[in-house]
């Protein structure tokens, strides 16, 4: 965007949206901190000091003058084409202040108090397998994302507001419809698979030093094109990406040390959100437009690089020799072992550990739950039980307690109930329906993995998704990216020529 031939009041949009970036991202810089080295002691701060910034960005925001800046740009943005940055950085702004202006700053203020609280809590009660601790803090978060939606009245579902925030144009009754559509192609493949033995996966557990794996992680998403000079790894509870500025996009990870995957993987999932972020367009700084478009098409970069690129066994063919060198564990562990065992398809208690066939089902369930929940059928005191029940229907499983049942997962300790989970489903479909068009347009690039190259595959992505930031919706971008809507048919293809092959189905 040239600041040289922009409308004067352009200009005046832009400083105000920066004032508002600076706020959220001061406020997001803490809840890193939080996440990774805050003291305990520090919560009941916390929770205010964010609150204090949440409520002062949205009062910004809001600010009857942006609004008028917005309707005072109508005439140059009619004069721009569509495509262009500052038509589009109108556009956006006016969809989300549009959004905005319905939503109280106070709400936003006691909100922000209460996920710093609850999400402290969750960070004793997940350890101690102590559902009760933090059972009155979520009926709170029910009745807040309840009182969000609301604020957004004429919906089909309660939910529909909520989902729209992070995957727009998404509702409840398509997000169910897809859904149903995906799990009658998968159950039929998840019953052939897993009818046959087991695949051996004790060659990633042993004794692997955090150190280690950290510096081996490093050297994979360096390779991907992760910029350390603009982002940094640290410790946490539940991996993350944060984003203060697109000069500074911090990954974080866990690791157990005697298993491998564990921080592998959540490393490759976690900088694959950050290559989009670091590769946003740096003229949209502190704009609307400098973040990824979509909850889906964020979802669809970390499964892409964690999952299509580095779970492929082209990929291993160049990484799995300095694997073993790097740990003598695998010394005498065939390659083929291995690359079956970071596949192996089992039917699983965890969502983040689970295999690429089963895990679209984890979300089905917190899916399903998610609105049982808003639309009052469940409530907060019942839901550990039907958690048990819906894993014991849809997996055959049964969690031996709620440290590994309702309290796995952080969202709904960091956010609302609903609009949380779909966004997985859908990156991972797109993810293959993107890859297939780089591979298309990009021949060489499957040979360029099994060689540890990724330049070209990054590049393609830079240039066609990552640039753009949320210039475009994410169906606009799928549009001109593929050629195509969202479609799950090149995740399907996708899935069963894998595992076809490593399970001979």
């Amino acid at each position: 965007m040239n600041n040289q031939t922009q409308d004067p009041k352009l200009q005046e949009l832009k400083t105000r949206l920066l004032e508002v970036n600076d706020l959220r991202s001061a406020s997001s810089l803490l809840h890193w901190d939080q996440a990774t080295y805050m003291p305990s002691g520090g919560a009941a701060a916390r929770g205010r000091q964010m609150s204090t910034l949440n409520r002062l960005a949205h009062e910004k925001f809001t600010d009857g003058a942006i609004g008028q800046l917005l309707e005072d740009l109508r005439p140059y943005e009619e004069s721009l084409s569509f495509d262009s940055d500052e038509a589009s950085l109108i556009r956006a702004t006016r969809r989300d202040y549009e959004e905005a202006v319905k939503v109280p700053a106070e709400f936003e203020a006691r909100f922000s108090d209460h996920i710093a609280a609850i999400y402290q809590d969750w960070t004793a009660a997940r350890p101690n397998n102590d559902f009760k601790a933090v059972q009155p803090l979520l009926e709170k978060t029910l009745d807040f994302s309840r009182e969000l939606a609301d604020f957004f009245p004429g919906y089909e579902h309660i939910a529909d507001p909520l989902i729209n925030f992070s995957d727009r144009g998404m509702k409840a009754s398509t997000v169910r419809a897809l859904f149903a559509d995906l799990r009658q192609q998968l159950v039929p493949l998840v019953e052939a698979i897993t009818a046959q033995p087991k695949t051996d996966e004790s060659c990633l557990h042993g004794h692997w030093p955090e150190a280690e794996q950290f510096t081996f992680g490093r050297k994979i998403i360096k390779a991907y094109g992760y910029d350390f000079e603009r982002g940094r790894q640290d410790k946490t509870h539940h991996p993350f990406m944060t984003k203060f500025s697109l000069g500074d996009v911090r990954i974080t990870t866990r690791a157990k040390e005697d298993d491998l995957a564990e921080a592998l993987f959540s490393t490759l999932h976690e900088s694959g959100h950050a290559l989009y972020e670091q590769g946003i367009n740096q003229d949209y700084e502190g704009t609307p437009l400098a973040n990824g478009t979509s909850s889906g098409v964020h979802e669809s970069q970390s499964r892409l690089w964690e999952n299509i690129v580095g779970r492929s066994r082209g990929f291993w063919n160049h990484w799995y020799p300095l694997l073993q060198q790097a740990n003598s564990n695998l010394s005498n562990v065939s390659q083929d072992t291995f690359y079956r065992a970071i596949n192996r398809v089992d039917r699983s208690l965890i969502r983040t550990d689970a295999d690429e066939v089963t895990y679209n089902l984890h979300v089905m369930i917190r899916f399903d739950l998610e609105l049982q929940l808003l639309e009052g059928e469940l409530s907060v005191r019942d839901l550990p039980e039907a958690w048990h029940e819906r894993y014991k229907s849809d997996l055959g499983l049964t969690a031996p307690d709620d440290r590994d049942g309702v309290l796995q997962d952080v969202h709904w300790y960091g956010g609302t109930i609903g609009g949380a989970f779909q966004g997985y489903t859908l990156g991972n479909i797109l993810s293959a329906q993107f890859f297939d068009t780089a591979t298309a347009a990009q021949p060489k690039v499957p040979q360029e993995i099994e060689q540890g190259q990724f330049s070209t595959l990054h590049e393609w992505l830079q240039e066609n998704i990552y640039q753009h930031g949320s210039k475009y919706t994410a169906p606009e971008l799928i549009e001109r990216v593929t050629g195509d809507p969202l479609s799950i048919e090149p995740y399907l293809r996708y899935l069963r020529g894998k595992y076809g092959e490593l399970y001979s189905l």
